[in-house]
């Protein structure tokens, strides 16, 4: 059975990786082929299949309405002239576009996804980095990159807060830790603190990953020496973030590491890369634009001279950067429950629950999504740039045609993941297909299992798309692991927890959406070529440490 669970996975891979197949063709195969195993293998009703599959419209449209946001920020602030003053901006600080990835990618993103998460960090940096002069393959693969150190407490914690708390509630649990003589809030606890040290180890080093990716892969020498020449000041753009993340941890909790650590970290690296702080000695860029490969470049192009606008039009550096300021603060003043704005805003909700008569549910809180957040930053954009009417009409026209790919793939993965997800409501008592492949891992690497905990998180966030649905999965079956091998619960379900941070970083419809921002769509495997090498790094190296930690 753990066979025929793969197959979907491996027909993907093949597919997208292997013979480089654009994913609107290979998504539909995958689809049919998970659909065919759910049938015929896991007895699913023909009504299980389709109220999946409507489920996962529901989450197609979710994701649909943050990428339209986010490229028609992007778009607003490109006609509004403010990118060409970011661009300007920039030079201020560092033209040398290996700063610039730790600043706005490592610092700027893990701070969007603290805030808002489900793949709007990706959304946001990889259409900005485009915009700043980064070949569009490079910005997706770098935009991916961020989703793995900040993406357990992201969204305000809720991968903890929802994905492993909600997984792990049982009766049987809460007695097992009562007898233990704690509860799950400090169980919850515990796994924070745990997690939080693993990230700051491994994820220390992703800045001078990210560097390095670029500079091997886009650079003119196809060199990982160039990215290496700036290690100091990469690694300390590391620490600066996951110092302060790892003390928030054990502080404040799950809501804060991110959320707070990045901006931390993003105010004392900018003004060190200011004065030169362990700054490098040459300066590295790209190549002419003329002479990038066809496969680096997007749809979305943004030449500065052309939206260059008249003397005392054009918006200040700080009024170019506000509409991302406003961004950020508008998705923490509404994830923060005691301000009572997310409880308004999710109040306005499209619920079908029990569809087709079954036990699957979908339902959507659109104003509450960023996607909501994004647009109203753009309204705000065009009264505070002073952009005129045909302006903004044009920048969402373009916005809106750069949606149609992705909404087409999208429609096509998202319910074959659901399909995958609800294999568990079943007629013949079979676990689900994940499950299916977990136990089969399980019981094949018997007491070396820690070295393979985070490549199950990682496993259901390729799956899912999400850390929170990969510990929803999978935190109680790590728990039942680590009490039959006679490990340490906690550290288990914390290396779930971080494995599933590092799989966002190859899951497939986050990178058609990342891709759909830039307009990419057709380069999703060439894209997941080069991110299975961060992710293999961080679930194996995030795995020894757990290794070594649980043997001692």
């Amino acid at each position: 059975m753990a066979l025929l669970a793969v197959l979907p996975i491996l027909i993907a891979a093949v597919l997208l990786v292997a013979f480089r197949i654009a994913a609107r063709v290979a998504m539909p195969i995958v689809l049919l082929s998970t659909v065919a195993i759910g049938y015929f293998a896991w007895h699913l009703s023909w009504s299980v299949i389709a109220a999946s599959a409507i489920q996962g419209l529901f989450i197609t449209f979710d994701i649909l309405w943050i990428i339209f946001g986010a490229i028609l920020l992007l778009n607003v602030l490109k006609y509004s002239g403010a990118v060409t003053v970011m661009r300007e901006g920039f030079t201020q600080i560092s033209t040398d576009r290996r700063v610039q990835v730790v600043i706005i990618v490592w610092l700027f993103g893990s701070f969007i996804e603290g805030a808002a998460g489900f793949g709007t960090p990706a959304a946001i940096v990889a259409p900005l980095l485009v915009a700043l002069g980064f070949p569009a393959l490079c910005a997706v693969m770098l935009g991916m990159m961020v989703q793995s150190t900040a993406v357990t407490f992201g969204a305000v914690g809720t991968p903890i807060l929802v994905g492993v708390q909600g997984g792990l509630a049982s009766a049987s649990l809460d007695a097992d830790l009562a007898a233990q003589g704690i509860d799950l809030a400090q169980y919850i606890s515990e796994v924070t603190g745990h997690v939080a040290v693993l990230h700051a180890i491994a994820g220390t080093f992703i800045p001078l990953f990210m560097v390095c990716m670029m500079t091997r892969f886009f650079g003119q020498e196809k060199s990982w020496r160039a990215g290496l020449e700036i290690w100091p000041f990469a690694i300390f753009g590391g620490l600066c973030f996951t110092l302060p993340y790892l003390i928030n941890a054990h502080l404040l909790g799950p809501e804060f590491p991110s959320l707070l650590g990045a901006p931390i970290g993003l105010a004392i690296v900018t003004l060190a890369a200011r004065r030169g702080f362990l700054m490098p000695k040459s300066n590295w860029d790209f190549s002419a634009q003329h002479s990038w490969p066809s496969q680096w470049m997007g749809t979305l192009t943004i030449d500065p001279d052309k939206f260059r606008r008249r003397a005392g039009e054009s918006p200040s550096l700080l009024s170019a950067w506000l509409p991302y300021l406003f961004v950020g603060v508008l998705l923490v003043l509404t994830r923060i429950p005691e301000l009572g704005i997310k409880d308004v805003l999710t109040s306005i909700k499209i619920n079908w629950s029990e569809i087709l008569g079954t036990s699957i549910s979908a339902s959507s809180t659109p104003l509450y999504l960023p996607g909501s957040i994004l647009v109203l930053v753009c309204l705000i954009t065009y009264f505070l740039h002073r952009m005129y009417a045909k302006q903004f009409s044009a920048a969402f026209s373009e916005s809106a045609r750069m949606l149609l790919g992705a909404g087409f793939v999208l429609i096509f993965t998202i319910p074959m993941v659901r399909i995958y997800i609800n294999s568990d409501i079943n007629s013949g008592g079979l676990p689900g297909m994940p499950i299916a492949m977990a136990e089969w891992v399980a019981s094949t690497v018997g007491e070396i299992y820690p070295l393979f905990a985070p490549s199950i998180g990682a496993l259901g966030a390729f799956i899912a798309g999400s850390n929170t649905v990969s510990n929803l999965m999978f935190s109680l079956y790590q728990y039942s692991v680590a009490q039959s091998l006679g490990l340490s619960s906690a550290w288990i379900v914390s290396l779930q927890a971080v494995g599933a941070a590092a799989g966002n970083m190859i899951a497939i419809h986050n990178v058609v959406a990342a891709s759909a921002t830039v307009g990419l769509l057709g380069q999703e495997g060439n894209i997941l070529r080069k991110t299975i090498l961060p992710t293999l790094y961080y679930v194996i190296l995030v795995g020894l440490l757990g290794l070594i930690i649980l043997s001692g």
